[in-house]
């Protein structure tokens, strides 16, 4: 499911109205820490030194030699098959069944004109009317949802090319499509250990702001799967650091796996955050997972078949030459390489990801509260 990478896009593509509407909606607090952004420290959350001693890829990692390295991106992955099991269990189906009613009173009304009548006139316009509107509307509002899992991409893939020293990311245009970064403009979530303990169910996010790419938006990446705590994430940013800065001899080599639909793929992607859990929790809530197992089933199905109506995402040429002997170095994306109405959205919508100068003041400590003396009563 790509609806993180779909949001995330609208937010950088929002209209004036629609951005109005979502501001309007925000509370003083959440409009303050939206402006609350410092040039030092992005300086300190952007740096290449080593911040693990474990480098692991905790995968899908597609590809791995001397050239570049391939893996798996997508913030929802683990929830993919929701909008493919509502699309082909109960959009589609009712859509069809009303065009096949409408056709079948048509055909009636045609060869047997002796039985048809005002009421069956009328039935026929009704269920051409309901039948339509169902389908218009899918068409116009539905079916984009439905692509965020099928009929696209099998997977977003992010590529780190070694001899280029740039980042690919692979997406539908209605996430952003291809685009091409400087490694070192590449930020990265996995750096603190202060952090670890917010780690549990989340994904190394990789970001690369405005003011290191020449973007009027910030692109974010969410890859591999969900952590578990400790330094899981820290140690999945140390091997893409290595491979990069020193190659793959620097890493241990990943199990790679496969781009096909594979069931295997589709049932575990429920289980990536809740192997620790699952370890550490009582009796009554093992019991509890073990009770909800046909949900897991069903899901992962919906997963399944995600993936078999989906194609399997192919670079462009210069991007899977980039890096060969005497093959020219793929552009890094740039603002022009966006559709008109696309670039007056993003300059748009670019103060959201301006930067004030300096370093965050750093943050009073409260007083503690004295504790008042009750009043003497006479």
């Amino acid at each position: 499911m790509y609806l993180i990478e779909w949001g995330l896009w609208q937010m950088a593509t929002e209209s004036k109205a629609e951005r109005r509407a979502y501001e309007a909606g925000m509370t003083p607090a959440e409009k303050r820490a939206n402006r609350n952004f410092y040039e030092g420290d992005l300086d300190e959350n952007i740096h290449f030194s080593q911040v693990s001693d474990n480098p692991r890829a905790r995968g899908p990692v597609y590809n791995l030699n001397e050239v570049f390295m391939d893996l798996r991106c997508g913030g929802a992955e683990e929830k993919r098959g929701l909008i493919t099991l509502a699309t082909l269990g109960g959009v589609l189906p009712g859509v069809a069944f009303g065009i096949f009613m409408t056709a079948g009173s048509i055909w009636l009304d045609i060869t047997q004109p002796e039985s048809s009548s005002f009421l069956a006139a009328l039935l026929t316009i009704a269920l051409a009317f309901a039948s339509g509107s169902a389908l218009y509307f899918y068409l116009k509002y539905g079916i984009k949802f439905t692509r965020l899992e099928v009929l696209t991409t099998r997977h977003l893939l992010i590529r780190f090319n070694r001899k280029t020293q740039q980042v690919h990311l692979h997406r539908p245009d209605s996430c952003g499509g291809i685009v091409t970064f400087p490694w070192r403009t590449t930020g990265s979530t996995g750096i603190y250990p202060e952090d670890d303990s917010l780690s549990a169910g989340m994904r190394l996010g990789l970001v690369w702001h405005p003011s290191l790419t020449g973007l009027p938006h910030m692109e974010m990446a969410l890859v591999g799967k969900q952590g578990q705590g400790g330094s899981e994430l820290r140690d999945e940013w140390e091997f893409i650091r290595r491979y990069m800065e020193e190659g793959p001899h620097a890493v241990p080599r990943p199990r790679l796996s496969t781009q096909l639909p594979s069931p295997i793929q589709a049932f575990s992607a429920q289980f990536e955050g809740l192997g620790r859990f699952f370890r550490k929790s009582s009796w009554l809530s093992k019991v509890a997972l073990l009770m909800v197992w046909p949900a897991f089933v069903i899901v992962g199905t919906g997963h399944w078949l995600s993936l078999m109506l989906c194609w399997r995402p192919r670079w462009p040429k210069v991007i899977r030459e980039a890096g060969m002997p005497g093959k020219p170095v793929p552009p890094v994306t740039t603002l022009s390489d966006y559709p008109p109405a696309i670039q007056e959205r993003l300059l748009a919508n670019a103060d959201r990801w301006q930067l004030k100068p300096g370093k965050s003041p750093a943050k009073k400590p409260r007083k503690p509260r004295t504790s008042r003396k009750p009043k003497e009563i006479d």
